[in-house]
This record gives C-alpha cells, sequence and structure tokens, in this order.
C-alpha cells in the first residue's frame, strides 16, 4: 500500500473510530477533546482565515499533519518531483483553532503532549533555496520510511541520523487580515524550524487578535541547528497538544518556550546578528521580570550561563535565533 494512502487510512480510522478506540494508552498523554484531521489545514497566516474549531482554553487537541510539500513529495519522489515542486501549497497547517477568551496582549501556552511520527519522510535540496543556494544548483531527493520504535532514519552507507520529531511551523494569527507567506518566522511565530521544540515542550506565543488563531504544521522528523540545505526529514505526523489562555503575564513580543531543564526566548530578524541581539534582550526581560534581576546582573549572568543558537538560516528574509538558560543555575 502506498504509505501516503496508509497513513490517511490511519487518519479516517482516528475520525471514524469510538471514543474509547481513539484514547490514548499512554497514561501521561491527556485524552483529547478535539480531533482536527490533515485536510483542515490553511498555508498563509492571516486574521481573516476562519477557524475550524473553537475549544475552551485547557483543551487538548489531537491534529493530523502533512508534510510540508502538501503531497507533492512523497515516498517515491524523484528529482523530476523536486524540479517541479510547486511553493504555493508549501505548508499546510492544520487549524486555525479559536481559543476562547484570548484576547490581545494575552499569552496562548501551548502544550506539545505527545508527538508520533508518520511512516514516510523526505530531505531535499531545492534548485534556488538554502543556505548555499548558488553552490548547490542541482536538484537532489531523499527518502525515508520509519516503523513503529525507530528512533533512527537510515541516511545510507552507515550514517544513522537520530529521530526528534517537532512542528517546524507554530503560530497564532497576525493582526492582519494580508495573506502572508508562511516561509518566514515572525512575532506570531510561524515557520521558527527549531528543533528544540520537541515532545514535552511548552511554548508561549503573544496573542494579536481574539481567539489567538493557533495552527500548527511543517513537521520534521529529524533537522540540524540552522537547517542548512532548505529542509528536515519532512514528514507527516500526529500531534496531541494542549491550549491554554495566560492573562495578566509579562508582555512578551515573540515566542519563547521551556522545558523541564531550560528557559528559551527566540527572536528573528534579516541578520543573524540582529536576530541574536533580540534574543539577549528577551532574555534580560524575561530575568527582570520573572526573577526581580537588574538588568546589569541579567545581562552579566547571560554573559556566563546563556547559550545562544542558531534555530534557522534559510527562511528568507528572516533567519531565528534563541538563547537558552539553565534552570539549574536558579535550584539554589
Amino acid at each position: 500500500m502506498n504509505a501516503r494512502i496508509l497513513f490517511l487510512s490511519l487518519i479516517l480510522a482516528a475520525c471514524t473510530a469510538s471514543p474509547e478506540a481513539t484514547e490514548i494508552a499512554d497514561p501521561t498523554v491527556p485524552t483529547p477533546d478535539f480531533v482536527l484531521t490533515a485536510d483542515q489545514t490553511h498555508n498563509k497566516f492571516s486574521s481573516a482565515i476562519p477557524a475550524v474549531v473553537r475549544v475552551p482554553s485547557g483543551s487538548v487537541i489531537e491534529a493530523f499533519t502533512e508534510e510540508a510539500s502538501d503531497g507533492q513529495l512523497l515516498a517515491d519522489a524523484s528529482l523530476e518531483d523536486v524540479v517541479n515542486l510547486d511553493f504555493e501549497p508549501i505548508h499546510p497547517l492544520t487549524g486555525p483553532v479559536y481559543v476562547e477568551g484570548a484576547e490581545p496582549g494575552d499569552i496562548l501556552k501551548v502544550t506539545l503532549h505527545e508527538i508520533e511520527l508518520g511512516e514516510f519522510g523526505w530531505t531535499a535540496i531545492v534548485p534556488g533555496f538554502g543556505f548555499l543556494a548558488e553552490e548547490f544548483p542541482d536538484p537532489y531527493i531523499k527518502t525515508f520510511e520509519f516503523q513503529d520504535g525507530d528512533v533512527t532514519a537510515d541516511f545510507g552507507d552507515g550514517i544513522r541520523v537520530p529521530l526528534k520529531p517537532f512542528p517546524g511551523v507554530m503560530g497564532v494569527a497576525p493582526a492582519t487580515d494580508e495573506m502572508l507567506s508562511t516561509i518566514p518566522p515572525r512575532a506570531n511565530g510561524g515557520n521558527m524550524d527549531d528543533p528544540n521544540m520537541v515532545e514535552g515542550t511548552t511554548v508561549y506565543f503573544p496573542v494579536f487578535v481574539e481567539g489567538a488563531l493557533f495552527s500548527i504544521g511543517d513537521t520534521h522528523a529529524a533537522q540540524g541547528l540552522g537547517e542548512v540545505c532548505g529542509t528536515a526529514i519532512e514528514a507527516p505526523m500526529r500531534i496531541v497538544y494542549e491550549v491554554e489562555v495566560i492573562k495578566g503575564a509579562s508582555h512578551i513580543q515573540e515566542p519563547q518556550y521551556e522545558t523541564e531543564e531550560y528557559y528559551a526566548v527566540t527572536a528573528f530578524a534579516e541578520t543573524i546578528d540582529e536576530a541574536a541581539k533580540k534574543a539577549t534582550r528577551y532574555m534580560i526581560d524575561h530575568l527582570e521580570a520573572t526573577r526581580g534581576m537588574s538588568r546589569s546582573d541579567a545581562y552579566a549572568l547571560l554573559s556566563l550561563a546563556g547559550d545562544l543558537k542558531i534555530a534557522e538560516v534559510v527562511d528568507v528574509p528572516h533567519m531565528l535565533v534563541t538563547m537558552h538558560l539553565s534552570k539549574a543555575v536558579f535550584d539554589s
């Protein structure tokens, strides 16, 4: 059976089965309140895109995603398919989700409870796209097949790439009815391509419009920091996430996230230098607001313990830099 057909059949089964059949076996993962299928998608960011579902704060959502090409590149993709790739359907995003009570100035907390990999993936060099596009003008494609329990991808020649599935695109709607491309990241999140936003991560988004209008997609099975050739292992997935509206918290200008080990801020800009400076300022703001630190103390601490990381350099015109700060420095 074609891998795409098989994955779509799993989606249909999830939508038609009884609640008992769709309940997740892992007791640490909450049972979804709502299910979104891989055909409930859009591929622009805009406040004018209508929500596919309206949910209360605290809801758990099971979302199925398509891979980044929206079905143009499948398990049997060829070089010809890469050459003929149409960028218009790129980044089908499952959503948007209207979260009741979310208003501009609030924060939308999104917890990634579970990320389940689909059965195939691909990575490609698309002519004209990528960090070294001028040096790699020829098309390239490598496809992968996955089975339950896989922890690495077979790159060939004895090379195994660790699998760390995550959504490349997560975001709320910007305060515009213009249909914005999903390619560059912005203040609303979007195409952040940060491989640290894996299962168990909590991401915080500034809310710009009523209901927040959250979407998720462009799921990656594995990606290095930078995503230098322009693609990760692009793969369909199933994601269980939770949304919660936070009111009265300190304002954030761009998405931030945390795990049990660290807190992180994100910053986009047209150069790495500018993005790195923004990320540093955002972490100083965070320490000032949450720890009561002076800006000078916070600045000095980040020089000692803050880690700047390049998330991506290919989503023109914007690049994304993050800063991580270990929570262990505050354990005492």
